[in-house]
């Protein structure tokens, strides 16, 4: 999947289901990091991806609050 499919459909996400999905990355995060020092390089190319969507989380849950923050 592309990475600007994957921004789109993060985009219709609330804030409450991107946070949720951000712990979630973490989580996997972990693994990956676990896996790739058992010597699993494809983990490596998975764990690079998975951190570029995770910014992309990281990125759209603060402009979703900081958008709440002005219209309060």
């Amino acid at each position: 999947m592309k990475s600007t499919d994957r921004l789109n459909k993060l985009k219709d996400l609330s804030i409450e289901e991107l946070a949720n999905r951000q712990e979630g990355m973490s989580e996997d995060a972990f693994r990956l990091r676990f896996q790739w020092t058992m010597g699993q390089a494809e983990a490596l190319k998975k764990l690079r991806e998975l951190r570029r969507d995770r910014a992309r989380v990281l990125t759209l849950f603060r402009q979703k609050q900081l958008e709440n923050q002005e219209s309060s």
